[in-house]
């Protein structure tokens, strides 16, 4: 049960943070009178991509001792 709790504290702590930051933003479009309000929400856009570079990595180069030391 404690866990729970836990986690439903911290989704509406990351919830809070995305609107404070602007990655959601939420309007209500309908008042709630009788009906039920409505709502419409903004989220941000994420676009994910790749690229080929070329990296130099270094080499690791061990050397045992001999066997009579």
């Amino acid at each position: 049960m404690r866990t729970l709790l836990v986690l439903l504290g911290v989704v509406a702590l990351v919830a809070v943070a995305a609107m404070y930051f602007g990655l959601i933003s939420i309007d209500q479009t309908r008042p709630g009178s009788i009906q039920t309000p409505k709502f419409q929400a903004d989220v941000a856009r994420v676009s994910v991509g790749t690229e080929n570079k070329t990296v130099a990595v270094p080499s690791i180069n061990v050397q045992k001792p001999a066997d009579g030391q």
